[in-house]
């Protein structure tokens, strides 16, 4: 209910002080900061005066890294008080190298303790990780926090995916943890195996590192292979923690969860987006206090809602309309046609038929050109049928003519963490 929820103005009030704390134990100690701000007046008045303040880069803090190896100097605290080291998963650039305090990753637990609470997630669930614990934060967040909140904790690293299923059933698990298209794969998996879903005991299925599980065909093609799992999306970053979460009340809508977090939405001269306006996402780290990141360009692009707060579930936390869109570099212009990859997975994820996909951009010529490969079904009865409905509606959506390749069975690469479906051949340098 509303009343359960603070209202904006406590919001704005809460966000001021913890900014203020913020600058008060960073700027003597943190030498990244201090420089950066050197010569800025740091006083805050109102929230807009944070808004003068320098944006942080990822290509800044890459270069800082290079300058001062091997963690930076976006240090608040001397390396022998962390105890948790991590590692960005150098998708985009050179992977960022982080550290934590206790106090510091207890503050991105208890965040990650919101999103179980808000996902239906407590004491007596069974959760199921099914990634490889690598150097990225990610589940070993999640991870903490289910434990810290009493749920019996299943890890899958360094399981196959058969053995993964199996533990899930065995061990009844009533939550999984995984990326979108991990959980499609799992669900391959079981179809092939002559398992079915139907008996899982999984009732909760907890996606994060892409955007599937705010796309609404990806959401429904996952229902479809997990019947009576609850998709439930958030979204997070290594150097910032964990975000947001789904709306409890409007699937396909994230919540920033601004008690860890100050967002803006911005367009790229800087300047906030209007509602229903379409931006990049920048965070400030309120509580993050040995590795802070002040106003932090994430690459991620947002859609604010038309209609203002409160949300439909009662919350005043910045909502985004449709999660993740996409990344600001991840857009593509074909033709003249502004191609982002969400876009095409939320059609491709309407053909049922569709077990797989692999898309290539050639830019090397001087129109750039998409090639669409894709994995059917066994037992599809008219592959070419299949191929020309899609080619229509790719036609209708992105008015271009894309070629479609029918890969063999099981040959289209399958992806335990963040897909990599897109190949782009760059024109080459003169």
């Amino acid at each position: 209910m509303a009343s359960e929820f603070p209202a904006r103005p406590a919001i704005a009030a809460r966000q001021l002080a913890q900014l203020r704390r913020l600058l008060a134990v960073i700027l003597p100690a943190n030498r990244f900061y201090r420089e950066k701000f050197s010569g800025l007046d740091t006083a805050l008045s109102t929230l807009d005066d944070f808004r003068r303040f320098p944006f942080t880069t990822k290509e800044e803090l890459s270069a800082d890294q290079r300058a001062f190896p091997p963690y930076g100097s976006n240090l608040t605290f001397p390396v022998a008080s962390c105890t948790r080291f991590h590692q960005t998963s150098g998708t985009t650039s050179t992977p960022l190298r982080w550290l934590d305090t206790p106090e510091s990753w207890q503050s991105m637990v208890e965040t990650w303790k919101k999103i179980y609470r808000v996902a239906g997630v407590g004491p007596g669930d069974r959760v199921y990780f099914a990634f490889s614990f690598g150097p990225f934060l990610g589940f070993w967040l999640a991870f903490d926090a289910a434990q810290q909140l009493g749920c019996l904790c299943l890890p899958g690293g360094g399981l196959g995916s058969p053995a993964r299923l199996k533990a899930i059933i065995d061990n009844s698990a009533t939550v999984l943890c995984c990326t979108p298209s991990y959980a499609v794969r799992l669900a391959e998996v079981a179809a092939a195996a002559g398992m079915d879903l139907r008996a899982s005991p999984v009732r909760s299925i907890i996606v994060a590192g892409e955007p599937g599980g705010s796309i609404p065909a990806t959401r429904r093609r996952l229902e479809q292979l997990w019947p009576g799992a609850r998709i439930f999306d958030h979204h997070g970053m290594t150097e910032t923690g964990p975000i947001s979460h789904q709306c409890p009340a409007q699937p396909g809508v994230l919540h920033v969860i601004e008690s860890a977090y100050f967002p803006e939405v911005l367009d790229p001269g800087g300047n906030p987006v209007p509602a229903g306006g379409m931006g990049e996402l920048v965070v400030t780290t309120l509580d993050r206090l040995a590795s802070p990141l002040l106003r932090y360009r994430t690459g991620d692009l947002v859609r604010l809602p038309a209609a203002a707060p409160p949300c439909l579930c009662g919350c005043c936390d910045l909502a985004l309309s449709g999660g993740i869109l996409g990344r600001a570099d991840d857009m593509l212009i074909v033709r003249g046609v502004n191609i982002y990859p969400s876009a095409v997975e939320d059609l491709l994820r309407g053909f049922a038929e569709i077990v797989e996909y692999q898309v290539k951009v050639d830019q090397s010529a001087s129109l750039p050109e998409l090639t669409l490969r894709i994995e059917l079904s066994d037992g599809c009865p008219d592959p070419k049928a299949v191929v020309r409905r899609i080619q229509t509606s790719l036609h209708a959506s992105f008015n271009l003519r894309v070629p479609i390749r029918l890969a063999p069975a099981g040959t289209l690469p399958r992806f335990e963490m963040k897909a990599s479906r897109w190949r782009v051949a760059s024109r080459p340098r003169r």
